[in-house]
């Protein structure tokens, strides 16, 4: 649009332009002066669009969340959990024994060491059933075709796993202190302890769980080929009664996995100091809890990393027709 405007001899001609949101007003002076003078009034920007990985940790948190509210609302899945603690606040009940050396309750020693299995019973067996359950239903090929989809599963998997661990370990240690005289942390070093020590754990076997649930066959298959090993580690572990009890080549054995070191750096949360005799150097040891436990969060991611990365190139819709097949035709045998 064009207008002349004359005033003491000056001719102005304003022009306005629109284009993509920007108006534009150029002011001619007269004849022999000198060039135009251009001004630009920028319309307010559209608002940039969030940053790739900033929509996925959304959409995961948001998942998450749903996941969460799936879970408490299905009494088949909650009661798995339940169960749990339950068997752990009959098996304190039970015990009346004292710990070698102390007057500590045997009690106390097989709750803390049983709060441990928890955390590693949810990364290592929990964790990968989820996984290898969901991708025989077809979510991990649903999701390759969603921008973004991977890395959003991903984080409301881990949010899931966290919010089951610390539930599950709130619920045994509120519940055992009620009910049967169960240890509570000894001012804000021992809780502190304890959330550090559950927090690492819980990086020492989510990631070996993923890495699991990313190579086993299918969900028939995962709980036998996962709970044996789980079970032996259980055991020779120190968990349920004090490492110190068992031969010294099961120590050595014991020691290189995670589970010793978790039930340890609980017990120094949980027990007072009186508790260290019964431990086999004498102390809590817990630079090496530390040590022991992000070694084996940093194999963890190694592995999982790849191997879930793997799982997701080579998931089709050809293979999961295949393994359906597959399982109809075993049911079928079986009936």
């Amino acid at each position: 649009m064009r207008g002349t405007d004359v005033t003491a001899g000056t001719e102005t001609t304003a022009t306005t332009d629109t284009t993509e949101g920007a108006d534009t007003t150029r002011t001619t002076p007269p004849a022999g002066t000198t060039a135009p003078v251009r001004t630009t009034a920028a319309a307010p920007r559209e608002a940039a669009a969030p940053h790739p990985r900033r929509r996925y940790w959304r959409a995961g948190v948001l998942r998450g969340g749903i996941e969460l509210r799936h879970l408490l609302r299905n009494p088949k899945e909650l009661s798995g959990h339940l169960v749990n603690v339950v068997v752990a606040l009959m098996l304190a009940g039970y015990i009346s024994d004292k710990v070698p050396g102390t007057q500590i309750p045997m009690a106390h020693l097989t709750l803390s060491g049983f709060a441990a299995y928890l955390l590693l019973q949810i990364g290592l067996v929990n964790l990968p059933q989820i996984l290898v359950t969901e991708r025989e239903e077809g979510a991990l090929l649903r999701l390759r075709a969603t921008p973004g989809g991977i890395p959003a599963y991903l984080v409301a998997k881990s949010l899931l796993v966290v919010a089951m661990a610390f539930g599950t370990l709130v619920l045994l240690l509120g519940t055992a202190a009620l009910l049967v005289d169960g240890p509570l942390p000894h001012g804000p070093g021992g809780w502190l302890t304890l959330l550090w020590v559950s927090a690492l754990g819980l990086l020492a076997v989510v990631p070996l769980g993923a890495a699991i649930g990313a190579v086993l066959p299918n969900p028939r298959e995962a709980l036998a080929l996962i709970m044996l090993p789980v079970m032996a580690l259980l055991i020779t572990s120190g968990a349920m009664f004090p490492l110190s009890s068992l031969p010294e080549m099961v120590q050595k054995i014991a020691s290189v996995f995670p589970l010793k070191w978790m039930a340890q750096g609980l017990r120094s949360a949980l027990l007072p100091d009186a508790a260290r005799a019964a431990e086999p150097a004498g102390s809590w040891e817990l630079p090496t809890v530390a040590l022991i436990l992000t070694a084996w969060a940093v194999l963890g991611f190694l592995l999982a990393i790849p191997l879930l990365r793997r799982a997701a190139r080579r998931e089709s819709g050809s293979r999961l027709a295949e393994r359906h097949r597959k399982a109809s035709l075993s049911g079928g045998r079986g009936v």
